[in-house]
């Protein structure tokens, strides 16, 4: 059975939005080169698929990680989740109606972790009460402002873990309670 996992970057005040002050060391980078290569697959949502469409074309200015990462994203099996969108790139499916069911059948047929990309997509997975486990990598810095982790009320939650990933960033794991 498959495992639902959403993990983002995030400030300390709660924020998520891509920011200059979300500097991502090569050891963070690394360690999210090894993630996204363990991964079954991804969940995505329009926005966030939109962001990582980045990935499917080369680029003679990127160092070997963001090959590495690259080849990683391409090659794994990805879902999105859209009802304005009418197609999707390689390796994609489009799901625009039944969320539900799709997602049912994707952690019952899969072994390993599937990843939930985007707080908008997280707060609907959360609703229907699916997602196994929330991965803060939190970093040292205050927004004030923008798009929270969580885009609706907190779930209650469990420590389960956490990790130094690097020099200033440490990923919190919370399962639900």
């Amino acid at each position: 059975m498959a495992k639902f996992v959403f993990g983002m970057n995030q400030s300390l005040d709660g924020y998520v939005d891509q920011h200059p002050d979300f500097s991502i060391s090569p050891a963070l980078f690394r360690h999210f080169v090894e993630k996204m290569r363990d991964l079954k697959g991804s969940v995505y949502g329009r926005r966030m698929y939109g962001m990582m469409r980045y990935w499917d074309e080369d680029s003679s200015e990127w160092n070997s990680d963001q090959r590495d990462f690259a080849e990683a994203w391409r090659s794994q099996p990805k879902w999105v989740v859209s009802r304005s969108l009418s197609s999707v790139g390689p390796n994609a499916t489009l799901v625009s109606n039944d969320i539900e069911q799709v997602l049912r059948e994707l952690k019952n047929e899969l072994a390993g972790e599937i990843d939930i990309a985007g707080p908008e997509l997280a707060r609907s997975v959360t609703d229907l009460g699916l997602i196994d486990e929330y991965r803060l990598y939190l970093h040292p810095i205050v927004l004030g402002h923008g798009k929270p982790f969580f885009a609706d009320r907190r779930p209650p939650l469990r420590l389960l873990n956490s990790n130094l990933i690097d020099e200033t960033v440490i990923r919190l794991t919370y399962v639900p309670a």
